[in-house]
């Protein structure tokens, strides 16, 4: 357990490292899971070295929210302030989310259909 999370947490760190030296606009956790991505891609049979750790990780997932939940509590201030226009801005992106996400798969279905036939 202890070599597969040194592997999980060296892919994040090695994503974080990248990103802070080179100035990149991507998350570092996002490239680390990009370079895990791979590993596996590259080696299979990883995946199967690392289904135990991973099941026993998101099985707990659950417990990594309560931080996220304390930091909403203590904020409640700014919630009551400004908690329509919160809840604005959150409704208003999840719908362009969501049309940015379907225009992009019409996008490329139009494409694939063209360059298919």
């Amino acid at each position: 357990m202890l070599q597969t999370l040194g592997l999980l947490l060296g892919c994040q760190l090695l994503g974080e490292v990248t990103v802070r030296g080179f100035g990149l606009p991507v998350p570092g956790p996002v490239l680390g899971l990009t370079l895990l991505v791979l590993l596996l891609a590259a080696m299979p049979r990883l995946a199967e070295q690392l289904r135990p750790t991973t099941t026993v990780i998101l099985a707990n997932l659950s417990f990594l929210f309560v931080p996220a939940g304390v930091g909403v509590i203590g904020n409640l201030g700014v919630l009551s302030d400004d908690g329509v226009a919160l809840l604005a801005i959150l409704t208003l992106s999840t719908v362009l989310s969501m049309l940015a996400a379907v225009g992009t798969f019409v996008g490329v279905r139009r494409a694939t259909e063209r360059w298919a036939a």
